[in-house]
Parts: C-alpha cells; structure tokens; sequence
C-alpha cells in the first residue's frame, strides 16, 4: 500500500461519498417508485373518459359512489363521503360536526398545516396539544392541559401511519362532551386493536394524494363514519349545501357550503389502487423491518416505535438521533440533524426534515394575546417534545412504498451503518458549523 493510501486511511471520514467515497446506494439502484401504475388502473381511468361522465353531479355517474362503499368496507364503516382532498375532508367534517365561529379545536402541535387551516376554516381556532416523545402522536395529559370551556372537538393526527391513543382521548373526549376526528391522511390502514383508523371516533379523514398509501391521480379525500345524520350533513357539504338527488338535482341550498365533489377518474384510480392495497402493504412490510431492525442497532439512533395493539401503515419513517448519546449536549441537536443530512444524502439516502417548525409557530396560527402574539419562547416552553422531533430528526420518504423496495432499504440501512463508522467526523461537523434552529428558519420566512 503506497503513502497516499495511507494517509486516506488516516483521514477522518475517509470513504465517505461527502469525501469522495463511493456512494452505499448506487444512482441507478432500483425501487423506490410510488404509485406504481399498471396497465388497471389506466384502463380505469379510460372507463372514465370514454364514458364521458367526466363530473360526480353527471347523472348515472357511479364511480364515486363505488369508491365510497368500497372504502366504507375496508374501514369497517356504515358510510364514506369522497371529496376533492384531505384538507376538504377535515373541513367538512368539522363543520358536519357542528364546528365554527368561537368553537376551539384541540390539534397537535406536530403535523401537517392542513390540521390546523381545517379548524380556522370552519370558522374555529386552532389550540395545540404536545405530542407523545414515542409515538409522535398527540399526548392526552397535554390535550387536557388545552382543553376549556370552548373546546368543541378533538382532532387527532395518526401521525406517519400511527394510530393516536384513541382510549385516552376518547375518555378526554367523553369528559368534555365533544366529537373527536381522526385525521387519518397518512394511517390508510393501520388498525388499533381489530378496527382499522377511520372508525375510532365520530369521523375518520383520508388524503388521497399520489403519494399517499392509497393513491390517486391528483387530489382526493375519504371521510368515515357511522352517523347518519353526519353523513347527509357531509353530502349537502360537499355540493353547493344541496341534498343528494333522487332524481333532477334541485340547486336548493339548505346550507351554507361550497364544491368539494370529487372528481370520478380520481375515484376510478383510487378504486383500482384499492384492489392491491392489502397486498401491497403484506409486501412492503418485511422490508420496512429489516431496515428498522438495523437501524435499531445504532447506538444513539431512536426508530418508530408501535406500541402493543396498534399497527403502523409506515408513511413516514422518522427517525430521531439523539444527541446526549452520541456525546453531545442538547443544543447540538440541529447540528447533529443537519450533519446526519448532508453524510446521508451524499451515500444516497434521500434523508429530509419534513417539518422544519412547531406548527403554534408558523405565523398563521399564533393565536394574539393581550401584547400580541406568543412569543416564541413560549412556543418551546409549552411543546418541548415537538421542538425536539422538529429540530432533531430526519425522515424517509415515498420510496418505500414501493412493495419491491427492500433490496434498496438494505441500501439505506448500508449507508447508515457507513454514516455511523464516522461519527467523530459528523460530531465535529455537528459542533463547529450549527445548523439554524426553527426560529431561524421562521424568520427568514
């Protein structure tokens, strides 16, 4: 071996793709495609276009009513209204449930902002609940905290395909007298004892985005229940506030509403994407194992944890470093996420932050007090396990969902274990160049 060889040896993080290494996952590995669209599901989205019943209020238009029975039937429901997206769904089911003006909605304050817009849609206010350090879902000790005289509804987030503790806020839920929604965009599936999510509280909401478990092809939403009453409120909701036809349609609004109809070739695409649902996540299970098995086996690297009957439908992968056991101190753990970032996506792992600020913080939802908005401060002070997930960990992303993606997360797991043989490197990198905080990021815009 010459000098020059030796040295690279010497030199700390040698081998590294951020130093010139090669990459742990090749550019050209396969898998990680999602959706996956096979020649089915473009014969039902032609059905659709040759039928030429290209709109839900189209008379004999069934393809949105057949998406509805069919997903009724998997979440073990009586009903399910489709409409035009998730966030519609959490509108609509709020206001179904009687939500508006003065009313206060208690919300996680971890998660997608759609959670929140619904509420002040509706009319209502948005409260924030901390989540469990766990399960990332929402904590029902800090749920009580919230809770006063206003609040009129709790709206859980199955967070990444997690089901929320649902005993516990369905207690909290019974104390207060107030309806509880699930929102469920990202836990298509996932089951908490033998009921699958969507059928644990008053109403369930699903997202059917493209990248979803349950895809479609553009936007579409799912909302459950077994309230009848709920569910004829939800139809008027969803169509100008008119009842549903029996026959002419009348363009009688009873209510205040507005077009939230979803469209039938996304209904189509979503009803052929149903037909391998269940095997789909059969064959992405195995894989998602191995690579948490793996990682598992990191020291100082937390995994998602499933508590005991709960099933996780694994959207999203987060992943959380933990800094005091890496040998560093609590303020390094932006640093450290940032660090872990950049080795990460170097090897080829497309590694993200998802969230980058306690949803209290962003500017559309800190609530004005008596000397304006809450300060910052405050923000840390009352959420600290949601500032911790959002300056701490890091996320994987779509790529596995692809039922045949298990040869490329042996590859991520490969360029963990890579990462981890330098981790005095990425300690240094960690210390001497700080990544910016959520505060940071929130006033740059």
């Amino acid at each position: 071996m010459g000098e020059p060889a030796r040295a690279a040896l010497r030199t700390p993080g040698a081998g590294l793709a951020l130093l010139g290494g090669p990459r742990a996952v090749p550019r050209d590995a396969p898998g990680g495609r999602w959706p996956i669209v096979t020649p089915e599901d473009e014969q039902a989205v032609l059905r659709v276009l040759r039928s030429g019943r290209l709109n839900a209020a189209t008379a004999g238009e069934t393809e949105v009513a057949e998406l509805e029975e069919a997903w009724a039937l998997a979440t073990g429901t009586r009903h399910c209204v489709a409409v035009a997206s998730g966030t519609a769904a959490l509108h609509l089911a709020l206001r179904g449930c009687g939500i508006g003006p003065g009313d206060e909605v208690i919300v996680p304050a971890l998660t997608m902002n759609a959670t929140a817009h619904a509420v002040h849609a509706a009319g209502g206010t948005a409260v924030f609940a901390d989540v469990e350090p766990d399960t990332y879902t929402m904590d029902a000790l800090s749920a009580a905290a919230a809770a006063g005289s206003r609040t009129a509804a709790l709206l859980p987030v199955h967070l990444h395909g997690l089901p929320a503790d649902m005993p516990a806020l369905g207690e909290l839920a019974g104390r207060l007298g107030v309806p509880v929604v699930e929102d469920a965009a990202q836990a298509h599936g996932a089951r908490l004892g033998c009921r699958r999510v969507g059928g644990l509280g008053t109403a369930g909401c699903f997202s059917l985005h493209p990248h979803k478990n349950l895809p479609t092809c553009g936007e579409g939403g799912l909302i459950t229940t077994d309230d009848d009453d709920l569910r004829e409120q939800l139809v008027r909701l969803r169509n100008f506030g008119e009842p549903e036809p029996s026959g002419t349609r009348s363009y009688i609004a009873h209510r205040t509403a507005f077009n939230a109809r979803m469209a039938p070739v996304a209904a189509a695409f979503a009803r052929s994407q149903l037909a391998r649902f269940d095997e789909n996540a059969r064959l992405r299970e195995p894989g998602i194992r191995d690579l948490l098995d793996r990682l598992a086996r990191l020291p100082g690297l937390r995994v998602p944890r499933v508590p005991a009957g709960r099933t996780h439908s694994w959207h999203i992968l987060r992943l959380m470093p933990e800094p005091e056991e890496l040998g560093l101190g609590p303020e390094h753990r932006a640093g450290l996420r940032a660090a872990l970032h950049r080795v990460l996506r170097a090897e080829g792992v497309p590694v993200s932050q998802y969230q980058v600020a306690p949803l209290p913080a962003h500017p559309a939802f800190r609530r004005a007090g008596p000397s304006g908005p809450v300060p910052l401060e405050e923000v840390a002070e009352r959420f600290p396990v949601t500032v911790a997930v959002v300056e701490g960990s890091l996320c994987l992303q779509r790529r596995h969902l692809d039922p045949a993606a298990g040869p490329l997360l042996r590859r991520y797991a490969d360029g963990f274990e890579k990462a981890w043989r330098h981790l005095d490197l990425i300690r240094r990198m960690a210390v001497s160049r700080p990544a910016p905080g959520w505060r940071e990021t929130l006033s740059r815009g």
